[in-house]
């Protein structure tokens, strides 16, 4: 994707730099605020206010200690759509396990929590979100488990997984479809939140509700993304 603004979501995290849960944390309410995302307002992120601002700024500094920009202080499109999509259906994840994968700011996580999920496991490699998941719990009352593992290949025991806005890279779509339909062979249930990224599959999804979904213009070329939330058929690809 290239440095500069990205316009997708990115990246679910790259390794590098070493950084302490409490480095990361204390950066983090150093260069957010408390903000409740437009499409989600009972949910409250620590998320960047002035978002092209702060990306130019804090990419660089990150950049410096190698470490990867900072995805997880925006409230992308998809999972925008796919929080909403689970608040508003509870029987989805109410009384399961839930997987939020490549998770961000934690967001969905959140949402499946309060929409009554049994438990729920954010992931992502990028080494802030251990911090951003656990800050974003603590500000909404609810509990989180976190890893910052590769998951991918992995065989879970998840009844739901969710992830928003995955399908933005050509590689990383690869690596994640077979790993999707194993575990919806499996039996788990599979719903992706899709603001139209470039590699969403063209088969295999049942549509389950279309949202419009308001996001910053910086980072998404665009004032209102047109949201999707995509079930994985049970023959998919």
């Amino acid at each position: 994707m290239g440095r500069g603004l990205p316009h997708g979501r990115p990246r679910a995290g790259s390794q590098g730099g070493t950084l302490t849960p409490e480095q990361a944390a204390g950066f983090i309410r150093a260069n957010t605020a408390l903000i409740a995302p437009p499409h989600v307002p009972e949910i409250v992120l620590f998320l960047a206010d002035e978002a092209h601002a702060l990306w130019h700024r804090t990419e660089e500094e990150l950049e410096e200690i190698g470490l990867p920009p900072p995805f997880w202080a925006f409230a992308w499109a998809g999972g925008q759509g796919l929080a909403r999509h689970v608040l508003d259906n509870p029987p989805l994840v109410a009384g399961k396990r839930v997987l939020d994968f490549a998770a961000g700011s934690g967001l969905v996580a959140v949402a499946a929590m309060k929409a009554g999920a049994a438990h729920v496991l954010a992931a992502d490699i990028d080494p802030f979100c251990t911090a951003a998941v656990r800050l974003n719990a603590g500000a909404n009352g609810v509990a989180i488990d976190f890893t910052a593992d590769d998951l991918v290949g992995s065989a879970g025991d998840w009844d739901v997984v969710l992830a928003g806005d995955v399908f933005y890279d050509k590689a990383f779509a690869e690596r994640l479809l077979p790993w999707f339909r194993t575990l919806r062979t499996r039996g788990a249930d599979i719903l992706v939140g899709d603001p139209g990224r470039a590699y969403l599959p063209k088969s295999g999804l049942e549509r389950l509700a279309t949202y419009e979904v308001p996001v910053t213009r910086a980072l998404e070329d665009s004032e209102v993304k047109r949201t999707t939330v995509w079930r994985l058929e049970q023959q998919a690809f």
